[in-house]
Parts: structure tokens; sequence; C-alpha cells
């Protein structure tokens, strides 16, 4: 079947259920698995400024949005060119990747009738449904079905190791400049992982707050949406003056934290390692850092 990814999340999903060699579009920010942008063409791109600091980048989303623009660019003669049969998008952020919407309307377009399988879930039970349905939908059911198997083991795992232990509070910082704190599934995510999620809303989206508004935490994870571990220190730095008696952690949130992959229970298993180093192993490099 030839597949276009047009959500890196979905990118991944479709390599680690074996359809990678079945893609046949995928967009800018796709990164995993390593070197699938030189492999595969891109037909997404930003239609943001390139080298923006964060709170330059919330002026700029903010203005396109009350606007009405496009935060991506869809290149729709070349999807058209590609003839794919599906279409991986999402409608869960608009701000994050190419909304559905989009994808519908280029279609249209091109009176192509390749079918759409949006991927929004807000739980992590509901990215686990999301990789099997790619799988299905794709042709491999039965890899996805022994992955989501093995990830359900290791979050159970997880779960045994921190259950009767002492749970410290988490605010997870989504963004520093505005600080906005994380919604979807990743209060689970620190639930999961043995802590108590402070600020944010289950399953719901992430919101700005003031930073004297903040709520009380034990620890703060800095992990801005999109950014690796490098770029996730820079900003737990630039805020540690205002939080000068929290510890602060610097997490890879575009691999492990907001992307809605198979890689979440990587995050699970490196959040658990730093809020519980007697009880589960430490991450490997990479994943997450102390301050």
């Amino acid at each position: 079947m030839r597949i276009a990814s047009l959500l890196p999340a979905a990118t991944e999903i479709a390599a680690a259920v074996g359809l990678v060699d079945d893609l046949v579009a995928v967009t800018f920010e796709c990164d995993h698995p390593a070197g699938i942008r030189d492999r595969v063409p891109v037909v997404v791109d930003t239609a943001l400024p390139a080298g923006l600091a964060p709170g330059e980048i919330d002026a700029v989303v903010r203005d396109r949005s009350a606007r009405g623009l496009p935060m991506y660019e869809v290149d729709a003669d070349a999807l058209g060119r590609l003839r794919p049969e599906l279409i991986l998008t999402q409608d869960l952020c608009r701000v994050c990747a190419l909304p559905a919407g989009s994808v519908a309307d280029a279609l249209a377009l091109l009176g192509s009738d390749a079918e759409v399988l949006s991927i929004d879930p807000h739980s992590v039970d509901d990215v686990l449904a999301a990789i099997a349905a790619v799988g299905h939908r794709g042709g491999a059911p039965d890899t996805a079905d022994a992955l989501v198997g093995e990830l359900r083991g290791r979050l159970d795992a997880v779960g045994r190791a921190v259950a009767d232990r002492a749970r410290p509070r988490v605010l997870v910082l989504e963004w520093t400049d505005p600080p906005f704190l994380a919604g979807h599934w990743v209060p689970e995510l620190v639930r999961r992982a043995g802590g108590e999620p402070v600020g944010g809303v289950d399953a719901g989206r992430s919101t700005t707050v003031d930073w004297a508004d903040l709520p009380d935490a034990d620890v703060v994870v800095v992990a801005p949406c999109g950014y690796g571990l490098d770029d996730a220190r820079t900003q737990a730095a630039a805020v540690r003056p205002l939080l000068p008696d929290v510890p602060v952690l610097a997490m890879d949130s575009a691999s492990y934290v907001v992307r809605a992959g198979p890689r979440l229970v990587d995050g699970i298993e490196a959040l658990a390692g730093a809020l519980h180093p007697d009880a589960v192993a430490p991450a490997p490099p990479g994943r997450i850092a102390r301050l």
C-alpha cells in the first residue's frame, strides 16, 4: 500500500509496524526512523519563520491563528503525483501538524480517492489503539498487535515498580515563554511514571498560565513541544531562576512526550527512572536530564 504520513508520530508508527517501505510521502518534521526524509519525499513544510525564540514563536502562532492562517503548507501537486492510497494525518492540534481538513481539501482539489486515517489520541490507550489502527489499515495487523502487546507489558512493569511508592507532585511545562501546562496524555504519562501531575488537564488541551500562578510542585519537567533534549536544557536553564527551590528536569519532548507513538512508553520509563531511581532503571542518555 502507498502510504503518505503527514504526521511525525504516524511515520514513527508506520516504521515500528513494518510499513516504512510503503511510505511515499512524509513531512519536514519526520525524523524517526533516522534518515527518513532522505529516502521519502517531503510534502509538508512549516509556514513559520526559522530561528525564532520561544516567545517569538508563540507570538507568530497567535497572530496566524487570529488571522486564520495555516501553520503548515502542503505541496498538493507533489502529493497528487505520489498517488497515495492511505494518508495518515490528525485533527488534534493545528499548531503541531497539518490538520485533516486541509488534507481533505487538497485531495478534493486533486480528485484523489485516497483513504484518510486521522490519528487523534487523548490518552496512552488511545495511542496504542492508533498503533493498531495504522498496522491493520496498512496491512501489517500481526506486527502491530505484537508491538501493542509488548508496549502494554512494559507499561505494566513500570506500574508494578512504582505502585507502592510516594508520588511527587510533578509539573510539566510544555512551553516556557509563556509557560504552558501540558494536557492530552501528558498528565497520564506522569501518573504512569509514579508522579502526581499538577496543572494541565487529562485529555484536555494545553493551557497557558502566568508564572505567579503556577501550581506548587516537587519536581518541574521542562519538555517544550517539538524540541529535543538540548533545547529543553536551554529552556530549563532559562526558567531555573524563576523556580529556585524546585528540582528541574529537562526532557526530549519531541521524541518521548508529545509525539503520540511507541516511544511514549520510553518516555514513561525515562520519567519513572528520574522520579524513582531506586525502583526503575535510569534511561539511556539523551532522553531526560536533571539540571
